[in-house]
């Protein structure tokens, strides 16, 4: 299984957000360009978690996007369907006409089941722990500029 360039990408821009972020806002261009993904499709993505309550934004200067809850508290699995709808709508297969009293031998109950235990895998991650994991790995952090004072 594969998962769509559109989650790929969810995924990597929501990471960005906990590892790098800190809390403070975060400009889809700087996400954008660390994470080696167009600004403008990141910026649709974004619109689509916005809507899902998993990030928030703000305008103006200083602006940009945060998590709209702590990162223990945000799963893939949400990211996932935020972007790409209900994961058994993501399993179902075409349906099937078969011709008057003919058997059906298709596994149509597999398609439910798969959709249960990856929605379970995808649940049990969440962003905090994915974070762990990145500094475990020694995922490098942005370099966060220093705060110019002018007298």
């Amino acid at each position: 299984m594969r998962l769509s360039l559109q989650v790929q990408y969810a995924i990597c821009g929501v990471f960005d957000l906990a590892y790098n972020g800190q809390g403070e806002p975060v400009q889809v261009r700087v996400i954008s360009e660390r994470q080696g993904i167009p600004a403008r499709y990141l910026e649709q993505i974004f619109q689509r978690l916005r809507r899902a309550g998993i990030v928030t934004s703000k305008r103006g200067p200083g602006g940009g996007y945060t998590l709209a809850r702590a990162a223990g508290q945000l799963t893939l699995r949400q990211v996932v369907e935020a972007v790409e709808g209900a994961l058994g709508e993501a399993f179902e297969m075409a349906p099937f006409e078969a011709e008057a009293g003919a058997a059906v031998f298709r596994p149509d109950f597999l398609w439910p089941l798969l959709a249960e235990r990856v929605g379970t895998a995808l649940a049990s991650v969440t962003l905090e722990s994915l974070c762990r994991d990145a500094a475990r790995s020694r995922v490098a952090r942005a370099e966060h500029e220093a705060p110019m004072y002018f007298i």
